[in-house]
């Protein structure tokens, strides 16, 4: 799973870099662990965002938080830091042998969009995936263009679509593996 700064979009469609905040970090690397995730990817090319997940890390992981809460040092450690996507996906490759499938996440509806029965063939394949979900108003056009797949928006009983990327992530990967 990757958690996309940028390129991301703001409310007018402009493509920005979004702050990476700590509660995304802590409720989504547990949400991972939980569901057995190999890796959750932060990727930002900000310097100093890639210093506050470092400083994050560092407490939780390796410093005194982890005596303190070794569950969270166990979800946290599933952290890793890339500038950009192909940093990432990059990384996947090498460790798993294969480059991986790309998935992203939206609210908005495309024409041709995985749902979730889908993803989950996909999954699982033999060959890698990773789940892209993005900050701010989601992923940016230039990367939702260079996407293997796209996934069905979330859609609740009412008209309103923008959930915060912690529930998102909660809710994908507990429909992926329903």
């Amino acid at each position: 799973m990757a958690l996309i700064h940028h390129p991301v979009v703001d409310k007018n469609g402009q493509t920005i870099a979004a702050a990476v905040t700590a509660l995304d970090l802590h409720d989504i690397a547990r949400v991972s662990k939980t569901f057995g995730l190999d890796a959750f990817y932060v990727v930002t090319p900000l310097e100093d965002q890639q210093e506050l997940v470092r400083r994050i890390l560092a407490h939780w992981v390796t410093g005194v938080g982890a005596q303190y809460n070794p569950d969270r040092r166990d979800a946290l450690s599933l952290i890793r830091l890339a500038t950009h996507l192909e940093a990432a996906t990059a990384d996947m490759a090498g460790r798993w042998g294969a480059a991986p499938v790309t998935i992203a996440t939206s609210a908005r509806r495309s024409s041709n969009n995985l749902n979730f029965d889908d993803l989950r063939s996909v999954v699982m394949q033999e060959r890698p995936a990773l789940l892209l979900f993005g900050t701010a108003w989601g992923l940016a056009p230039e990367v939702m263009d260079r996407v293997d797949f796209r996934l069905d928006p979330i859609e609740g009983g009412g008209g309103y679509n923008h959930l915060s990327v912690r529930s998102a992530v909660s809710i994908v990967l507990d429909r992926m593996w329903r």
